[in-house]
């Protein structure tokens, strides 16, 4: 005998909608520079060069790299226990490694960020990736329109570039919470994580 189809029910079935949640899609960053070094660089003098440093066994999600004294990458590192501070040194390791460049807003910190980016940008560097470059303010309230202008012309020669607001607390050497952060600045850091952990941006040439 055969068996009877109840036509209602297959009907209701077919326009029930899906509840089931979508999967959020992961967050993403348009680069806003090259993000691969580029063959045209041509490698800075032995001078201009930042030193080299062996960090294989060292585990860090990505490393905050200063470009100068001062600029800021350990404090940088503090926030985040899964990244590290790499000093003043590239840090190189056989699986490679994801480095973010910081430096001061002043003239100085823009040069040596400027050096540091052409010396990725050269490919002297395989195995090192560039995620991006981070600007600590040096001074309390806005940086002046003359150091705007040259760190967007130095933010061009790296995938991203984040301005990150002065933070008075690190002043007197105060260890600040993430959470007690200001907004922007905690907008940057995520930011960061983004495009550090991100598989397609600055990847080095192979």
């Amino acid at each position: 005998m055969p068996i009877s189809i109840n036509r209602w029910v297959s009907a209701v079935s077919e326009n029930i909608e899906d509840t089931t949640p979508a999967i959020p899609e992961p967050p993403m960053l348009v680069p806003t520079g090259p993000t691969r070094p580029q063959l045209s660089v041509p490698q800075p003098d032995h001078a201009d060069r930042l030193p080299r440093q062996d960090v294989s066994g060292s585990a860090a999600r990505y490393w905050w790299l200063g470009v100068h004294g001062g600029a800021g990458e350990t404090s940088l590192a503090g926030l985040d226990k899964s990244t590290r501070a790499a000093g003043h040194h590239w840090p190189r390791s056989e699986a490679g490694t994801t480095v973010v460049l910081v430096a001061r807003s002043n003239i100085s910190g823009l040069r040596a960020a400027q050096r540091a980016a052409t010396e990725w940008a050269s490919g002297s560097l395989p195995g090192i990736r560039v995620a991006g470059l981070v600007i600590m303010s040096d001074a309390p309230g806005r940086i002046p329109k003359e150091l705007r202008d040259f760190a967007r012309i130095v933010g061009g020669g790296v995938p991203h570039i984040w301005n990150f607001p002065w933070i008075d607390g690190w002043r007197f050497g105060r260890d600040l919470a993430l959470e007690l952060l200001p907004k922007d600045a905690r907008t940057v850091l995520e930011q960061v994580h983004i495009a550090a952990t991100s598989t397609t941006s600055g990847l080095p040439v192979k």
